[in-house]
C-alpha cells in the first residue's frame, strides 16, 4: 500500500505544470538588499510592473550606467510565460561621489517599473526573472535574484508603480522652451573629445548631468562649469566609430527629469 502511495504521488508530481515544480518567490533578500516584483495590473494594452529594490541603511546600488565604478544592473526575462516584451524604465539616479570615482546609484528604495506585453491578450501572463544587480557601501557586491509573479487584474501596487513612471526622466529636444531643458552642446579644444553642454534650470536648484554613450564608449561629465554648463569628455571610444554616434543626456533638478539625446561625429565631437 506504501509503494502504491507513493508511485502515485510521483505520477502527480509529474503532471504538475513546470512552473508549479520550480516557481521562485515574488521576493528575495540578498546582500544588504530586498528585490521583489510587483504588479500594477492592466493599463491599455500593457501590464503594469516594477521591480523594488529596497536597500539597508547606507547602502546603494546601480543606475543602467553606474558611473566610474559600480556594477550595472541586469535583468533576464527568459523564463517568463506569455511575454512578448518586457520594457524597464529607470528613474533618474543621484550623483555619488567618492574616492573610486563618481557613481550614478540608487539609495533606499528603488522601484524599476516595467512595462510587460503578452504574447496573446487571452492568456495569463507569468514573469520569471533572473535579476543581477550591485550592492555597495565601502566595496560593490553582486546580489542576485530570481523571483516570479502571475499578473492580474487587482494590481494592488499601481500607486507605488505611477509614482515611480513619475521619476522617469521625460524626452526632451535640444533647446526646448521648458524651466528645465538642455540648451545646447558645444564642442571644446582639449586633448580629449570634449563639449560643453548649457542647461536650463528653475531658480534655486542644482542641476545633475548624466551623459550616456553607446557601447564601448566611456563619457564623463564635470561638475557645472557655472550654475548652468556642464562639461562633456569622452574618455574612451573604439578606433572605428561610426558616423553619427547617439549619446543620451539625462538632466536632473528640483524632482524633474528630462533625456535628451544629441549626435556625436566619430572623432566624438557634437555633429
Amino acid at each position: 500500500m506504501a509503494f502504491m502511495f507513493r508511485a502515485a504521488s510521483v505520477a502527480i508530481f509529474l503532471l504538475l505544470p513546470v512552473h508549479a515544480i520550480v516557481a521562485q518567490p515574488a521576493s528575495s533578500q540578498g546582500f544588504h538588499s530586498r528585490a521583489r516584483l510587483i504588479s500594477g495590473g492592466q493599463q491599455g494594452d500593457v501590464w503594469l510592473a516594477g521591480i523594488e529594490i529596497t536597500l539597508d541603511q547606507g547602502f546603494k546600488t546601480y543606475w543602467r550606467n553606474p558611473g566610474d565604478s559600480g556594477l550595472p544592473p541586469r535583468f533576464d526575462w527568459a523564463g517568463s510565460e506569455n511575454v512578448a516584451g518586457a520594457e524597464i524604465r529607470y528613474p533618474a539616479p543621484d550623483r555619488h561621489e567618492d574616492a573610486a570615482g563618481v557613481a550614478y546609484v540608487y539609495g533606499k528604495k528603488v522601484v524599476l517599473p516595467v512595462l510587460v506585453r503578452a504574447k496573446d491578450g487571452t492568456k495569463p501572463v507569468r514573469l520569471a526573472l533572473a535579476a543581477e544587480y550591485g550592492v555597495c557601501k565601502d566595496i560593490c557586491i553582486p546580489a542576485r535574484a530570481d523571483l516570479s509573479l502571475d499578473l492580474t487584474a487587482g494590481g494592488q501596487d499601481r500607486a507605488t508603480i505611477a509614482a515611480a513612471l513619475a521619476k522617469v526622466p521625460r524626452p526632451q529636444a535640444l533647446g526646448a522652451p521648458s524651466d528645465l531643458a538642455v540648451l545646447s552642446v558645444e564642442p571644446m579644444t582639449q586633448s580629449k573629445p570634449a563639449f560643453s553642454v548649457t542647461v536650463r534650470a528653475p531658480e534655486g536648484t542644482k542641476p545633475s548631468l548624466f551623459a550616456e554613450g553607446p557601447e564601448n564608449w566611456i563619457v564623463s561629465t564635470s561638475v557645472p562649469d557655472d550654475a548652468n554648463r556642464f562639461t562633456v569628455t569622452v574618455e574612451d571610444r573604439p578606433k572605428e566609430a561610426a558616423a553619427a554616434v547617439p549619446l543620451r543626456l539625462t538632466l536632473v533638478a528640483g524632482g524633474q527629469s528630462v533625456e535628451t539625446e544629441v549626435s556625436l561625429d566619430a572623432n566624438g565631437l557634437p555633429r
